[in-house]
């Protein structure tokens, strides 16, 4: 299922939105806790509500096998959903090109292979589980997807490949310069310009990166400085370069008359807020002693700061692998 429009229980009305996650196994129990959510014959559940998750729930973290066992659980019992994120989409594309005798990198992938050493048989069925998840979703007044909206596209799909069979999506998937493939990686890795002059940054996480990440929702934007959005700043001599005509055409816009629309991805820190009254960002860098991020929509068309809930994860990480490791 590549997209959806139904919830698994298509009364529900409450949900509860949870960012990227990247293998904190005790701050996502915590996190539910205190939602509300209690285990019951093994499941996390909510009496009323659904939990929604935004994707990259692997790599980075020290208990990644537990939280996709947690989730993926959840999932399948209906007490929750989840969006493909850029971090499944490698580790799919990472198998299935193996697969095929070709190679791609591995660094992403790294720590959820070690910490799947041995597992082999259990890491494909999560693979083939990843295969399964839709890339949007569109949910009673709002919706969800991990990096970007783009409505041109998402109507293209709808109309032209929603009827693709899982093997026919994903070998289009594997095909390079596909709409399949562009829709994957716009909607899990958002949009891009590229630093003017040849220009390169060493990003926090150990990349020489060539392109920053922009915004979908920028609102008549003049310079670099609009439209940047990604935890490694501009050198002010670029930030403050006005955008041409051809940059602003490969922009995207979100409107305020949209519905409220929930996204991970982009490694925001200090306290959550909307980044518009319709758009929200739950990607807090949990993984990087940030804070795990849910909110709790309820069918409101703005987003208030009062339904953002979250646990602080510095503390906790440390402890994760130890008190997880057994399943």
């Amino acid at each position: 299922m590549m997209h959806s429009s139904i919830p698994n229980a298509p009364e529900q009305r409450s949900f509860d939105i949870i960012g990227d996650i990247h293998g904190c196994a005790q701050s996502l129990v915590r996190l539910l806790e205190r939602l509300g959510y209690e285990k019951s014959q093994g499941i996390y559940r909510h009496p009323s509500r659904q939990a929604v998750f935004l994707g990259d729930i692997i790599d980075r973290g020290p208990a990644i096998r537990q939280c996709i066992h947690i989730i993926r659980d959840m999932v399948e019992q209906g007490s929750a959903q989840m969006v493909l994120g850029n971090h499944e989409l490698h580790a799919i594309a990472y198998e299935r090109l193996k697969g095929m005798g070709a190679s791609t990198s591995d660094r992403l992938i790294e720590e959820t292979r070690l910490q799947f050493e041995g597992l082999e048989g259990e890491w494909q069925s999560h693979v083939a589980w990843f295969q399964s998840l839709p890339v949007f979703l569109e949910l009673p007044g709002c919706r969800i997807v991990h990096a970007c909206w783009d409505g041109q596209m998402i109507a293209q799909f709808k109309q032209e490949f929603i009827d693709f069979t899982p093997q026919e999506f994903w070998q289009a998937a594997m095909t390079r310069g596909s709409f399949i493939s562009r829709f994957l990686d716009r909607l899990t890795r958002g949009t891009v310009l590229p630093l003017p002059d040849g220009r390169s940054l060493n990003s926090r996480d150990g990349y020489v990166r060539r392109f920053f990440r922009t915004k979908f929702w920028a609102s008549e934007p003049a310079t670099y400085k609009d439209v940047v959005f990604q935890p490694d700043p501009l050198p002010e001599d670029i930030a403050s370069r006005e955008l041409d005509s051809d940059e602003k055409n490969t922009l995207l816009s979100y409107q305020d008359n949209e519905p409220p629309i929930f996204i991970g991805h982009y490694w925001l820190s200090g306290d959550p807020r909307p980044l518009r009254p319709n758009v929200a960002c739950l990607d807090y860098s949990a993984v990087k002693d940030g804070k795990l991020v849910a909110y709790r929509f309820d069918g409101e068309t703005q987003i208030t700061q009062d339904k953002f809930v979250w646990v602080d994860v510095a503390r906790e990480i440390l402890d994760d692998a130890r008190e997880y490791s057994p399943l």
